[in-house]
């Protein structure tokens, strides 16, 4: 089988990576099948930057196919890719300030989005606790209204219970 790799010309991985990622696409409704192929991607990786495209990849199938367990570990290894890359601290308080100023990077602004997609799935998992101090952290440095999955879900997050009564 021929698999045109440059379907995804704005995609910045190998021919190799692509293969295995359209074979998981086209494999999407066998899933034993599909994850083996998102996980030889992840494998396959040659680079940094090849491995942070092929991770947020991973995210959005794993999310989609409901397997909230993977997505939130492809979301981790994104911002922990991202923290080793950047030299981002650990502590909110040290990393807030550098979130703030450079928002316009790419890789930060993939931080920030990843760190938001691991809230979403916290919420999903039952974690509702962890899924508010990220939204509500997202949402502090948020001053443009940018990362607004964040906004959203804070606010069902927070939103009083309404009274069954009325």
């Amino acid at each position: 089988m021929v698999i045109d790799t440059q379907q995804f010309s704005w995609f910045q991985a190998s021919d190799r990576v692509k293969s295995l990622l359209i074979l998981a696409a086209e494999n999407y409704g066998n899933t034993s099948e599909a994850d083996k192929y998102i996980n030889q991607a992840l494998s396959a990786s040659t680079n940094q930057q090849e491995y942070l495209e092929i991770l947020v990849s991973a995210y959005r199938y794993f999310y989609y196919k409901n397997n909230y367990c993977m997505a939130l570990q492809a979301a981790n290894q994104l911002i922990d890719k991202i923290k080793e890359v950047e030299k981002l601290s650990d502590d909110w308080e040290q990393l807030k300030p550098i979130l703030l100023d450079r928002q316009s990077s790419a890789n930060i602004r993939l931080y920030l989005n990843a760190y938001t997609a691991s809230g979403l799935v916290l919420a999903k998992l039952g974690k509702l606790e962890e899924a508010q101090t990220i939204c509500t952290r997202i949402h502090s440095i948020d001053h443009h209204n940018e990362f607004t999955g964040a906004k959203v879900l804070l606010d069902i997050l927070t939103k009083p219970e309404e009274d069954d009564d009325e």
